[in-house]
């Protein structure tokens, strides 16, 4: 194959670097991964072959400019193995994870070239360097650092080792959840049994079973957390019962999709390699490099929240279990629907009666956007003359408020049997100076898609996440700097979340939930009074939010915190006694997700960092303080929020970037006051 053949071999000519997708064939990917590994192995040979001293010009620059075409490819690659995969795309993810991981540690734990860098290191003071080049220095030498640069040669076989086996193992996992959710989407023979859903509901059950082969069938797709939001609505109990339990179900029923072992492996592995690399526990290895820094830390603020948590859900299943006849008890599949009742009754509101004020296109256009031009200045211009990765994945064109192009936004709104599930952002290009590179983001959600004809009526749940998603996607937009390492959203992780929690606020904020929030037939505006019940109704059932989300997040812990010498046999039994060493054992309020699909901790980066979520909004809760302390939705605020923490990446330590926004550390007083545990 020629080299101009293939796509990736050369940057993009299309607008903001966007890939050529109408180009890129399944045939391109191994030989660009090929190329990609070769190419970078041979600029990393090229710096620590030079008999010149180290200088940051000619160790760090080159190093930073190394690796563009299995960059390219790998953006590529990734995205769409994760919102559009094949059986390609499967197969080759699972050979090319551990090359992945191999190439990783051929250039980490290359000794030459650490000791270049700790030769930097040892000199920054007098390298006279600016405050970004410092801090590149700063972080390559703790990354390498800690990931076992340092060791013997006999080490770092062992860490490559483990390395390139857990890169398998999670690659497996994260397949296996894909298929047994797709297996276990729920069929159902009549609408009778999902009474209780709008047209929009069974419109989609409809056509997700008609793609099925099942025509005159329903089929109710699965989820990735263990609540399936239509379970607020069904009226029907056997039919909610039938969804809970093959959600929970996942992973554990035996075959080739039974995740139970793979959970073990892979907790073993990373105890193993941590204490390889110095740490008693994978957590204390991962918090080393994060904003906690210790597992003591998480456990602190997480051990804080629990017993609040857990004692406020027990009040909210109290009034539960009063709408239920004498001889039967609230049950995990009822919570959501009874809490509705409940919220009903308490401040009439009916999340199911506000789906009609929010169609998808007036949510993106008039909520979303319009909050990001109003404090931001930027907009938006749909460019269906750019082709991006799947067709339902629209384009958007991004400018600033003089016209300026700042990159471009692919939005990925509806689920499909290809994608996996939750939601999430990935970077398909990133900014850097360095290398002259522009900006293009992509919001993958999952909303069941309608039959044709049919609007899209988002779930208020599924409103909050596209507003989240796009706070991902700001940061990645707006992060302006000078070396590919601190581009778009490439933070700590227990801070990446913060800006995306920060801009759930303008969802409900007057202005903007007035802009958008429009009933889709009769053109009114969601009343005045409906919006005051929301707002006087949003602490409530926020014991069974904390407690679900705290005992994921713990239930990561306990998993990083057993030792290389402890042996764990029983994944359910294990999850029983973590959940009830804390008091989240509360059989109605099951984790946020359990072990078996817990993708966040076992395939998706967020290993021993679930914490980050709720670690996150102790900032964005006392970020929401401070606009509105400072007048809200204006443009001033927005450039401060841009200019002096968005906007500078992962270029400055994000406490840092923090007491730059805010004046000071952030208190968490005003989480404690959101979630209802300040008493």
């Amino acid at each position: 194959m020629a080299d101009t053949s293939n796509p990736f071999f050369s940057p993009s000519t299309l607008p903001y670097g966007l890939p050529p997708f109408a180009e890129i064939r399944d045939e391109h990917y191994r030989p660009a991964f090929e190329r990609g590994f070769a190419e970078q192995l041979a600029e990393v040979d090229a710096i620590v072959a030079t008999d010149a001293s180290p200088t940051f010009e000619n160790t760090m620059l080159p190093l930073e400019r190394s690796g563009q075409v299995l960059q390219r490819v790998a953006e590529v690659f990734f995205n769409k193995s994760s919102s559009d995969s094949t059986d390609f795309t499967n197969a080759l993810e699972e050979e090319i994870a551990p090359q992945l991981a191999a190439h990783s540690d051929a250039i980490r734990l290359n000794p030459r070239l650490y000791e270049r860098i700790a030769d930097l290191h040892a000199r920054l003071d007098e390298l006279g360097l600016d405050a970004e080049s410092r801090y590149l220095v700063e972080r390559y030498y703790a990354e390498f650092t800690l990931a076992g640069a340092g060791l013997d040669e006999a080490g770092k076989e062992r860490l490559r080792g483990y390395n390139q086996q857990l890169s398998t193992l999670t690659t497996r996992f994260e397949k296996n959840l894909l298929a047994d959710t797709n297996d276990l989407a729920v069929v159902f023979d009549t609408a009778e049994e999902l009474a209780g859903l709008g047209e929009g509901e069974l419109s989609a059950a409809a056509q997700a079973a008609a793609e099925r082969g099942l025509e005159g069938k329903y089929v109710v797709t699965l989820v990735l957390p263990t609540g399936h939001p239509w379970l607020a609505d069904l009226t029907n109990r056997a039919s909610r019962e039938r969804i809970m339990a093959a959600s929970r179900s996942r992973g554990i029923r035996g075959g080739d999709n039974d995740n139970r072992d793979l959970v073990l492996e892979i907790t073993r592995l990373r105890a193993e390699r941590a204490r390889l690399l110095g740490f008693d526990t994978h957590a204390a290895y991962v918090t080393a490099d994060e904003t906690a820094r210790t597992p003591e830390a998480v456990a602190d603020m997480l051990g804080r929240l629990a017993p609040a948590a857990a004692r406020n859900a027990r009040t909210e299943q109290a009034d539960l279990q009063r709408q239920l006849p004498d001889g039967e008890n609230v049950e995990a599949w009822d919570w959501a629907h009874l809490t509705g009742k409940v919220r009903a009754e308490k401040f009439d509101v009916d999340f199911a009666a506000m789906r009609p004020y929010f169609e998808a296109e007036r949510v993106l256009r008039d909520g979303v956007f319009y909050a990001a031009t109003r404090l931001y200045g930027i907009t938006f211009t749909e460019r269906p003359d750019l082709v991006a990765y799947h067709p339902e994945a629209r384009v958007f064109e991004v400018r600033n408020e003089d016209g300026s192009g700042l990159g471009l936004y692919i939005l990925d709104l509806y689920t499909r049997d290809s994608k996996r599930g939750g939601a999430w952002m990935n970077p398909l290009t990133a900014q850097s100076d360095l290398l002259d590179t522009p900006t293009a983001v992509v919001n993958n959600l999952n909303v069941p898609k309608p039959a044709a004809g049919e609007p899209t009526l988002l779930t208020y749940d599924e409103t909050n996440t596209l507003f989240h998603e796009f706070g991902h996607a700001l940061h990645g937009l707006f992060a302006r700097v000078t070396y590919p390492k601190f581009a778009g959203t490439n933070v700590f992780r227990d801070f990446v979340e913060f800006p995306s929690q920060v801009n759930e606020m303008w969802m409900l904020w007057p202005e903007v939930l007035e802009n958008y929030a429009v009933h889709y037939v009769t053109g009114e505006r969601m009343p005045q009074d409906l919006v005051d019940r929301l707002h006087a109704a949003e602490g409530f059932n926020e014991g069974f939010a904390t407690s679900e989300y705290l005992a994921a997040a713990l239930l990561d812990q306990a998993w990083h915190r057993i030792t290389a010498d402890d042996e764990v046999t029983d994944v359910a039994a294990f999850e029983a006694d973590a959940l009830a060493a804390v008091g989240l054992d509360n059989p109605a309020v099951p984790p946020r997700y359990a072990s078996t699909y817990f993708a966040h901790t076992f395939s998706g980066g967020y290993d021993a960092g679930y914490y980050s979520y709720i670690w996150s909004e102790v900032l964005d809760a006392d970020t929401v303080e401070w606009f509105r302390e400072n007048g809200g939705l204006l443009r001033e605020n927005g450039d401060r929020f841009r200019n002096r923490l968005l906007g500078v990446g992962g270029s400055k330590d994000p406490l840092e970037a923090y007491r730059d926004f805010r004046g000071r550390d952030a208190e968490i007083e005003p989480l404690l006051k959101r979630r209802g545990l300040d008493n």
